[in-house]
């Protein structure tokens, strides 16, 4: 089903982003890391090269393309070199983000900024110049990472920023689906039930603890894979939690993400 689509990835050298490239190289799909990290970093694993490589390997097309999508030119140039390389746009994945959970009263000025330019108007911007080729496509996608919206008050009473700025996420989830439904593009969100094994848990929101209580990236891109596989008049405008939409497709057991086997899992934030 997959195999020759296009599918342009925003912070796709680790972490989820990169479970999704694989998961759909593994199909046959040409994949575009659009991401930062060109050079390897102390405490983050990969880059746009070095997982190009691995998604060659598993049997996908790989272009690795620096791009920091807080800037339109490279936003553009990214969008550009994708749609000259492999002929157009499929599925677009907007994974990029940032996150701080410090309160407002306490957030630098600079770090919120970083997390609204990163994630909404990211979202935003990377949406806006793919949905021209998005268009072009029999079977069009954008999935977006971000949770379900709630205006449950503990999810703003101690990181409101952070919490402003992934709901923006999901808000532009909502306004794009219902704008480009007419153009048989499916738009969606997808979080995942539990905290996953990424750089995220690790550096800033648990460590080595937290990380053993985690899920592995691929339930979210086996999840993903399903929700593309559904066409726009069938599933669009939702925001989807990874257990949920396996469970549609058949799927019960998750044991084998688990980073730890039988370990009690923790929940991830905004569920």
């Amino acid at each position: 089903m997959f195999k020759g689509k296009t599918v342009f990835i925003t912070g796709a050298s680790r972490g989820i982003g990169k479970a999704i490239g694989l998961r759909m190289a593994r199909e046959g799909a040409n994949i575009v890391i659009a991401a930062k990290t060109t050079e390897p970093h102390p405490k983050l694993e990969g880059t746009i090269f070095s997982a190009a490589e691995e998604m060659e390997k598993a049997g996908g097309k790989a272009l690795a393309v620096k791009c920091d999508i807080r800037e339109e030119n490279e936003v553009i140039a990214a969008v550009n070199l994708a749609v000259e390389t492999f002929g157009g746009i499929d599925i677009l994945v907007n994974n990029a983000s940032a996150i701080n959970l410090s309160p407002p009263s306490l957030l630098p000025l600079k770090q919120y900024d970083l997390m609204q330019d990163i994630n909404s108007r990211g979202t935003f911007l990377v949406s806006r110049h793919c949905v021209p080729y998005l268009r072009k496509s029999e079977r069009a996608h954008i999935l977006t990472l971000s949770p379900p919206l709630s205006l449950n008050p503990q999810w703003f009473s101690h990181f409101a920023p952070y919490t402003l700025s992934k709901f923006g996420m999901s808000m532009i989830t909502l306004g794009l689906a219902a704008e480009l439904r007419k153009d048989n593009i499916a738009v969606n969100s997808l979080w995942p039930r539990t905290t996953i094994a990424t750089a995220a848990v690790q550096n800033i929101l648990g460590g080595d603890e937290l990380i053993k209580k985690s899920r592995k990236p691929e339930i979210v891109a086996d999840a993903a894979a399903i929700i593309f596989s559904r066409s726009a008049a069938e599933f669009t405008g939702n925001h989807a939690i990874d257990e949920d939409v396996l469970k549609s497709a058949g799927i019960a057991n998750f044991d084998g993400y688990s980073v730890v086997p039988g370990a009690e899992l923790a929940n991830d934030i905004f569920l």
